[in-house]
């Protein structure tokens, strides 16, 4: 056995050295306290003394343009959603609720097309199980596999539900097979994942995907702890004329009730009135119910977690803390070299919408557009209708003005059309793409076609002008047009190039002369440009025996 000398100084050393590690003690204690309060929760955090309830899953709905994404749920909520979106495809993100046979589960329908990128991977992340769709008659697209991609990355759960088993042409074992080549090994082909038959348009295979969808949740074991302060995400946000600022959420556990302080990143407020998917009003929005939040001071971010707090002074606060997160950092262009700047025309813009996600869906659209000589700047963008202030604004940068799915002011499009300031509108991002386009393409320098007419040979100089020479000769092909481009040619080099500006055949003015006559012609010299002087003593250098080469230049607009 060690045996430590026992003295007073001795003992006290020890005794103060414990009490400073009794102190570090404490305060790594508070530290990790503080740090793992700050966490996010998960439902493996599960405080021993809460009390847990099931909840519905919240399921995400993926896949390639038209294979059917929101018929299948038009099917389920026996609603025409698809109907009442311009041109048939979902351009927002929604979400709704529906119940079979007594369970309730969350849709998050996203749309599908390939600007909506960010909108599909933010609701993956906020999804408990995922539906990929995959038309029957299609099979695997480029949106497919990136649907999976999202699908994997998330780490969540989902079910491959085939699509259009009703068509000519539908192959669902295709479809399975093109899905084990990216790696998606289904039910009875060799994997695990389960996969559904159905046709949104006949019904058939619904009852059995929600049956699958409820039956894959059940094995998450999805529970809430009961009795917290509410804690969501937020999936849209709009500023509505009439109500306000306007946030849709997703309550993922507690209750969120009106008269609730709510924090979300920067944004706080008071909810001052709930309603469900249906825009009914409510009072209560539960774990895993969509919602509309009404009530904020600022606009809440998409993307954000909401969570509720005691005063208005903690939800100020925790908006100061968290306002570090910033907003969306939309249409942020990388830096160019000086040698861009200077080579590239640029096309400048102000972009209004609705709401935020069609802002990150304008910007991933107008990203995918690509020239070497024009360029586009936007200069300022929001959320809400297209106003005076827009107009004024673009009249002082020059812009173009673009809006998304919003109105303009009746002043405004007077103030527009007074300054001459275009200010377009469109319902489907596609058109929008393409007005873009377009006003980058009036830009372009246009293409110069060259038609040829004619050739002539030179046999007589008649006079010297200066800035003309009239000569004569012979049209040895095609014809000679009065106003047309000549090219003088001598032993096969180019000499000149100029116009021929009048035409002559026996003495009479003409508009054309043709081949084998003899013509006099007036030759214009081209214009000497602003910052170049024209040399003194020089010849017009147009001899006998030249040959003229006569064509026309027609000016074809280039397009991006």
């Amino acid at each position: 056995m060690l045996k430590y000398p026992y003295n007073t100084r001795s003992w006290g050393y020890l005794t103060r050295v414990s009490r400073q590690l009794e102190k570090i003690k404490e305060i790594c204690y508070n530290l990790g306290r503080f740090l793992f309060s700050k966490m996010p929760e998960t439902q493996n955090q599960k405080d021993k003394d809460a009390i847990f309830a099931p909840r519905p899953p919240i399921v995400v709905v993926l896949g390639h343009v038209d294979h059917g994404k929101t018929s299948i749920l038009d099917k389920i909520r026996q609603t025409k959603v698809a109907e009442k979106e311009t041109g048939g495809i979902t351009q927002h993100i929604g979400a709704y609720q529906v119940e079979h046979k007594g369970k309730k589960i969350t849709f998050l329908d996203t749309p599908g097309h390939e600007a909506f990128s960010a909108i599909r991977s933010r609701g993956a992340r906020v999804a408990d199980v995922a539906v990929l769709v995959v038309a029957a008659d299609e099979g695997v697209k480029s949106q497919t596999k990136e649907t999976i991609q999202i699908i994997k990355e998330a780490k969540i759960p989902f079910v491959v539900a085939i699509n259009k088993t009703d068509k000519e042409g539908a192959n669902s074992m295709r479809v399975k097979q093109e899905l084990a080549e990216n790696e998606v090994m289904v039910e009875g082909y060799g994997g695990t994942v389960p996969a559904v038959e159905l046709s949104a348009k006949t019904g058939e295979g619904i009852n059995e995907l929600l049956e699958m969808i409820l039956l894959v949740a059940e094995l998450e074991e999805l529970q809430v702890p009961m009795e917290v302060p509410a804690r969501g995400v937020v999936i849209e946000s709009h500023k509505d004329s009439r109500r306000g600022l306007v946030a849709t959420g997703i309550v993922m556990e507690g209750e969120l009730k009106v008269g609730d302080w709510i924090s979300a990143g920067n944004a706080s407020g008071k909810v001052k009135s709930l309603e469900n998917f249906l825009a009914k009003p409510i009072k209560i929005a539960t774990a895993s119910q969509p919602c509309a939040i009404l009530g904020w001071e600022i606009a809440p971010r998409v993307g954000q977690e909401f969570k509720v707090v005691a005063s208005r002074e903690e939800a100020e606060k925790n908006s100061l803390m968290e306002a570090v997160l910033g907003p969306v950092n939309v249409f942020a262009r990388e830096a160019r070299t000086e040698g861009e700047i200077i080579n590239k025309k640029v096309a400048n813009l102000i972009v209004k919408a609705d709401v935020q996600s069609s802002l990150e869906a304008i910007d991933q659209v107008l990203r995918a557009i690509h020239s070497e000589e024009v360029d586009y700047n936007v200069v300022n963008y929001g959320v809400g209708t297209i106003n005076d202030a827009d107009v004024k604004n673009a009249v002082a940068t020059k812009a173009s003005i673009i809006g998304f799915r919003v109105n303009i002011d009746g002043s405004a499009r007077q103030m527009a059309e007074r300054e001459k300031i275009p200010a377009q509108t469109f319902d489907i991002i596609y058109g929008l793409a393409e007005a873009v386009r377009s006003i980058m393409s009036e830009l372009l320098e246009p293409e110069i076609k060259r038609i040829p007419l004619g050739k002539m040979k030179i046999i007589a100089i008649f006079k010297n002008l200066g800035k003309s020479q009239v000569i004569g000769g012979k049209v040895t092909q095609g014809k000679a047009v009065r106003g047309a481009m000549i090219d003088v040619i001598r032993n096969g080099v180019l000499l000149i190039t100029g116009k021929l500006g009048q035409l002559q055949h026996e003495k009479a003015d003409v508009i054309e002369v043709a081949e084998g006559l003899e013509a006099g012609i007036r030759f214009d010299l081209p214009p000497v440009p602003a910052k170049q002087t024209q040399p003194i003593g020089i010849p017009i250098l147009i001899e006998e025996g030249d040959i003229l080469e006569i064509y026309e230049e027609e000016k074809i607009k280039r397009s991006i």
